[in-house]
């Protein structure tokens, strides 16, 4: 009894990780509510108050001064170790990675790009906004601060906002984002912000970013989540534009007007699972050619050529190595033969005849 309640529970977990047979009817894409817009609002007016702060120079730098003292990383060595791989979860490449063949395999599932494509444009959205912002106010780390007290702005550095606290709360949301029930998407969004708090609170212990940089940090990813279903839109047109370009190649594969390499190269991204199958318009040697139609005939009769000929290649011969092949032996002189009339007589005969000197006086 207990054996096949085991095997019933592993047939319906390898269950959800087959592909279904189409495109699930119950995927609903979020939407711009009120209470999203209430909280878009509110976040992005203590993102602007962060960075009023830090432009006045206000109570927030001193707290910033005096955690970087208090030195985190000094008071509890023994954490240095495990927080040096924790801070990975909020660099860019290794988490997109993970993030990226998560989806990937979601995207296959599903029959659909959403997912795919919502973390570029998510993505996308981070690069843009977080960048400019960093290289626009130029901060400077704790690491390289030069005056006591002061904001360490417009000085050439790039840590305000803090880049892997807001890698963190775009990367990890995004799961949460594209959870398909409530109870997941839930799950999902705990976790993702623990993440995230845990990330951030990671860069101020190591003394990479100050406590104002990793608010700004969190503030700026979560504004980025609550922004994607203005680019629902976008999304479902770009998805749709991908699937029309595979179905128009795959009409010009299978009426011929694409080489058979180029075929043979997208048969797997256009075989849809392997239900479909790509076959190249090219006769091969040895079968009979096609009966021409009787607009070909018409037109070879008025003396036309057709628009497209059959040419038909003779087949290669097996390539031998240099150890396989018969020795061949020169015969005779290398040198041209002598012609047997010169094109000069007069000159061929007085070189042929040396000059005597005449005897007698």
């Amino acid at each position: 009894m207990r054996t096949d309640q085991i095997l019933t529970r592993l047939e319906r977990v390898f269950a959800r990780l087959d592909r279904e047979p189409e495109r699930p009817a119950h995927l609903q894409t979020p939407q711009m509510s009120r209470h999203r817009v209430v909280l878009l609002g509110s976040t992005l007016a203590f993102y602007l108050a962060i960075v009023v702060a830090v432009l006045t120079t206000s109570w927030l730098v001193r707290l910033d001064w005096q955690i970087m003292f208090f030195r985190p990383y000094e008071q509890w060595p023994q954490l240095h170790a495990f927080l040096d791989y924790l801070v990975v979860l909020g660099q860019r490449g290794p988490t997109a990675v993970m993030v990226a063949a998560w989806l990937g395999w979601r995207s296959w599932r599903q029959h659909t790009l959403r997912p795919l494509i919502t973390l570029g444009v998510a993505l996308l959205l981070l690069n843009v906004t977080v960048g400019s912002v960093k290289l626009g106010l130029g901060r400077l780390g704790p690491h390289y601060a030069t005056e006591i007290g002061s904001a360490e702005l417009f000085a050439g550095g790039d840590i305000f906002p803090s880049g892997h606290t807001a890698n963190a709360v775009v990367t990890w949301g995004i799961l949460a984002y594209l959870a398909s029930t409530v109870v997941t998407r839930r799950v999902l969004s705990v976790v993702s912000a623990v993440v995230s708090l845990s990330v951030g609170a990671t860069t101020v212990y190591l003394g990479t970013h100050w406590v104002s940089d990793v608010l700004l940090g969190w503030s700026a990813g979560l504004l980025i989540l609550l922004a994607l279903p203005w680019f629902e839109p976008l999304i479902a047109r770009t998805e749709a534009y991908v699937f029309d370009l595979r179905e128009l190649l795959r009409r010009r594969a299978e009426t011929g007007r694409m080489p058979a390499p180029v075929v043979s190269a997208l048969t797997p991204l256009l075989s849809a699972g392997g239900k479909w199958q790509l076959k190249p318009v090219a006769e091969t040697v040895g079968e009979p050619a096609a009966a021409p139609t009787a607009a070909a005939s018409a037109g070879a009769a008025a003396g036309h050529s057709p628009a497209h000929r059959a040419v038909a290649h003779p087949a290669g011969r097996p390539h031998l190595i240099r150890s396989e092949r018969t020795p061949v032996t020169p015969v005779g002189s290398r040198r041209p033969a002598h012609p047997a009339h010169p094109a000069h007589p007069e000159r061929a005969g007085t070189r042929g005849t040396a000059a005597r000197p005449v005897a007698g006086g």
